[in-house]
């Protein structure tokens, strides 16, 4: 079983509330969980009850970096089954199943909604904001308890910029693209290289190594230009023309 807090933790993203949260009897289930979650080092992030083949309750959980494993799911499910029994939030029987949020993952946090600025999502508003409950663009920045985003839906005439307050938002999801795919990956080794780091599977970086930053950019860099390179000032034709100027001969080739 792998131990979220075998590495370092950042504890104010551990403590960090949603925003964005379930109603009804999902809401009882988050009661319950949350907690237990969050001593074990892990953070809820959604919970769906769906009644597709009996009850199911699906409980989403992450690190406070964003990783998830197979282990880490199973600790989960250990832990939260006797829990879940005696609390009883659920009034029938129910088969309880506990995942990562995936690549398409739901935004609940103002971490979620700052770290994937910049990539495509679609948002349903429990609220309606400009008479609109569904909206889909390109992320944007934060501010206070808001979150920008540019439409890529907006017809001729509407403005394409809007700003949605987060409290107010009923789901938020990133959209699959190709672009989301490649920072997942990226995420996803950096994760699993510093596990093994903190369990001693391999060896630590070396001091002057600088961590990366999930946050910035997969773009690639661009290509510097190569550094144009003066002639060499050392040839046998200067050390001829230095001695010739040394004993005041005249150069023929001067002034063609």
């Amino acid at each position: 079983m792998t131990d979220p807090t075998a590495g370092s933790v950042d504890f104010d993203l551990l403590a960090e509330p949603r925003l964005v949260v379930e109603p009804g009897m999902a809401a009882r289930v988050s009661a319950v969980a949350g907690p237990v979650l969050q001593g074990m080092g892990y953070r809820l992030v959604r919970i769906k009850i769906s009644g597709e083949f009996g009850c199911t309750v699906q409980i989403m959980a992450e690190r406070p970096d964003g990783s998830m494993q197979i282990d880490d799911c199973e600790a989960i499910s250990r832990a939260l089954s006797p829990v879940l029994d005696v609390a009883d939030p659920i009034d029938k029987a129910y088969r309880l199943e506990v995942s990562s949020p995936g690549i398409d993952r739901p935004l609940v946090r103002r971490s979620d909604f700052e770290r994937y600025a910049g990539h495509l999502v679609k948002i349903e508003m429990a609220v309606a904001h400009q008479g609109r409950k569904r909206f889909r663009g390109t992320l944007g920045s934060v501010e206070g308890d808001a979150v920008h985003l540019r439409r890529d839906d907006a017809r001729a005439g509407e403005e394409p910029e809007v700003v949605l307050v987060m409290e107010d938002i009923a789901d938020a999801r990133l959209v699959l693209t190709d672009e989301l795919i490649a920072e997942s990956m990226r995420r996803g080794k950096a994760a699993e290289r510093e596990l093994k780091q903190n369990l001693g599977l391999a060896p630590p970086p070396p001091p002057h190594a600088k961590k990366s930053d999930p946050a910035k950019s997969n773009k690639p860099k661009p290509k510097l230009k190569p550094i144009k390179k003066n002639a060499p000032k050392n040839t046998k034709e200067h050390r001829l023309a230095a001695e010739r100027l040394r004993r005041g001969e005249f150069d023929p080739t001067e002034g063609d």
